[in-house]
């Protein structure tokens, strides 16, 4: 499954707003699964879109054709995009589905790693990470992605952020050093993001 994320700093938020509800025309399109978003709490202005397609083929036929003519309805609402591809190669949780309808918020995660590390990056997600976030209250489905360039996402997706808040610090600090994370990564940043429920296509 590819996973596209997109991260927009907007400028009329009412009018990103209306031209997101557009994308519900994604319905019916070969190899679409999903989509949905919301806006990041670490800057206020971001929004985040996460869109999920069958595979690479059926993406490049989407935007090779009804892309542009949905995408116009937000042409001059933002002023920067940044959009990246994902190859999903674990899932968080079993039973993945594309899908935010019962989501309250999400949390993506955007790591560089070594590129010497990325095998021991990879089973540590696998023996660590993953079953870690599965067991926490509130933890709905998630999914492992990798980029290009030795880049990974970690999208989760939970039902309320006082359940995500079970699942900070001191664990957070004993999984890290149980997955030796420093010695795999160049960089990691993201963002909580609360769902707009109007986005979900």
């Amino acid at each position: 499954m590819l996973v596209k994320w997109s991260r927009c700093r907007v400028l009329d938020r009412q009018a990103f707003e209306r031209g997101q509800r557009e994308w519900s025309g994604l319905l019916g399109e070969p190899g679409f699964r999903g989509q949905g978003g919301g806006w990041g709490r670490g800057r206020p202005n971001e929004a985040h879109v996460f869109c999920f397609w069958e595979n690479r083929r059926f993406y490049d036929m989407f935007m090779a054709g009804p892309h542009d003519s949905i995408a116009v309805a937000q042409a001059g609402t933002y002023d920067r995009a940044d959009v990246r591809l994902f190859e999903q190669r674990q899932e968080v949780k079993v039973g993945f589905r594309a899908q935010f309808r019962d989501a309250d918020l999400v949390r993506a995660a955007h790591l560089r790693v070594r590129p010497e590390q990325v095998e021991h990056f990879m089973t540590m997600q696998e023996k660590v990470w993953n079953p870690a976030m599965a067991g926490s209250p509130g933890m709905l489905r998630g999914v492992f992605a990798e980029g290009a360039g030795s880049e990974f996402l970690v999208l989760s997706m939970w039902d309320s952020s006082t359940e995500r808040g079970k699942y900070r610090p001191a664990a957070v600090g004993r999984l890290e050093q149980r997955a030796e994370l420093d010695a795999d990564l160049l960089s990691v940043a993201g963002d909580i993001i609360d769902v707009v429920q109007a986005w979900t296509v």
